[in-house]
């Protein structure tokens, strides 16, 4: 049946193949299959021009098919490796990041290296000198879970 298809479009279906993959790249996103699409619509292009000469037999476009769409990727992999967005808002997914420098007081004392304060709405355990109970203290780093706090 894919052969059928294959040859009442004849160059076409380099088109028809590019276009499902473009389309397929808007349903599952991941900047990988426009690479592909793109290739075969360059493919596509070409056999127009090509299709009744005796060196662009099917073996012919698969191999450079293949091959544009390997260049094409890698291409593409470059161009969005150099775009380089940085974002607005740089700690936005890392919460304990975004929390070093603020000050809090101690709701549980440090002992042994470990207490707990509360930030915002959240109670976080806290690493650093033994200190009492309501005492002031600045987070000066973040791992995990845990904040490193000095006396403020």
């Amino acid at each position: 049946m894919i052969e059928r298809v294959i040859l009442e479009l004849g160059p076409w279906s380099w088109w028809v193949l590019g276009l499902v993959l473009l389309a397929a790249e808007v349903v599952a996103p991941g900047v990988f299959l426009v690479w592909i699409g793109i290739a075969a619509i360059i493919t596509g292009a070409l056999s127009l021009l090509f299709w009744d000469a005796g060196f662009w037999v099917w073996q012919a476009q698969l191999v450079f098919f293949a091959v544009l769409s390997v260049a094409a990727a890698l291409i593409g992999r470059r161009l969005l490796a150099r775009s380089g967005d940085t974002s607005d808002e740089p700690l936005l997914n890392q919460r304990g990041a975004s929390l070093i420098g603020r000050t809090a007081v101690l709701e549980q004392p440090i002992a042994e290296g470990r207490g707990r304060i509360r930030l915002d709405d959240t109670t976080w355990t806290v690493n650093g000198p033994d200190l009492p109970a309501g005492t002031r203290v600045k987070v000066i780093g973040s791992n995990g879970g845990r904040l490193t706090v000095e006396s403020a």
